[in-house]
């Protein structure tokens, strides 16, 4: 039995393949193909545009897929949830679907938008935060190029972002949050149920997860006297509790920890201050909650 999983292709490609590298698992894939093959015979993967993928794990095409969430309620199509995977092109966060208007442009708010013209991808999200703000205005499909539309093809836009320098580049404001987004693993509702499938996808999401967990973050260990193990901690923050074990000099421990990468710098010399010995840095596949 072979798993189908759908891999977002263009913006997210790159960083879901590093993602599923770190997991353990290697994605082979073929410019001039939508297929893909894995490192595990059970897994294949197929490349397929984040806005269409809910529409073909409903359908069965795919067994599970990885997608926005501001792509499934778009589609209204009904998958499951399987789990977040907080991760964008560019960063580990979440992204925005903003309302934006010219810099020089008289509208402040959503409701004084009433009459206009609104430029966006995401039409279904957009004509549902109009309606519930009860403002009549037109939402129309843009194919791409959104920013460049205010003021001569349209009054506003709805628009993804991560940092906002592309909508500061195109001299437009922000004035409000339709959606925040984030990748998802989402799966066709009768592969769920199946439960050899399930388990496999329930796998796959586990050792994704513990990649992402383990970005940024390093392992230390090191050896410290009892007497002097409160200082040692004190200088340490955790995931969760440092592991201290014994050693078979009964005045000795052993501690291991994780810590955000960018402490280590820092953080060492004042363990050894501490009277911290044989201090190891080491570095993380996978953090698994």
């Amino acid at each position: 039995m072979k798993l189908r999983i759908g891999i977002p292709k263009g913006s997210l490609q790159e960083a879901t393949l590093q993602l599923f590298a770190r997991a353990g698992l290697q994605v082979y894939t073929n410019g001039r193909s939508y297929q893909a093959t894995t490192g595990d015979p059970e897994i294949e993967c197929m490349l397929i545009r984040a806005q269409e993928m809910a529409r073909y794990v409903e359908h069965g095409a795919l067994d599970a897929g990885l997608t926005g969430l501001d792509w499934v309620t778009e589609s209204g199509l009904e998958v499951v949830t399987v789990a977040d995977l907080i991760y964008a092109k560019q960063s580990r966060g979440k992204v925005r679907w903003v309302l934006a208007v010219p810099e020089a442009s008289r509208y402040q708010r959503a409701e004084d938008l009433g009459g206009t013209i609104i430029a966006t991808e995401l039409v279904n999200v957009t004509r549902d935060y109009f309606a519930r703000k009860g403002v009549n205005v037109s939402v129309e499909f843009s194919w791409g190029a959104t920013e460049v539309k205010p003021p001569m093809l349209a009054d506003a836009i709805v628009e993804v972002t991560e940092t906002g320098s592309s909508l500061r580049a195109n001299h437009l404001r922000i004035i409000d949050t339709v959606l925040e987004s984030n990748t998802q693993i989402i799966a066709n509702k009768k592969s769920w149920a199946d439960t050899e499938r399930r388990a496999k996808i329930q796998n796959l999401a586990l050792m994704l997860r513990g990649a992402m967990e383990a970005q940024g973050r390093v392992g230390l260990m090191l050896n410290v006297r009892k007497v002097d193990l409160p200082g040692v901690l004190a200088v340490l923050p955790a995931l969760n509790s440092p592991t201290v074990s014994t050693l078979s000099d009964p005045d000795w421990v052993a501690v291991n920890t994780i810590i955000d990468e960018h402490l280590a710098w820092e953080m060492i010399p004042r363990l050894k201050s501490a009277n911290a010995t044989g201090i190891v840095e080491y570095p993380l596949n996978k953090v698994v909650m």
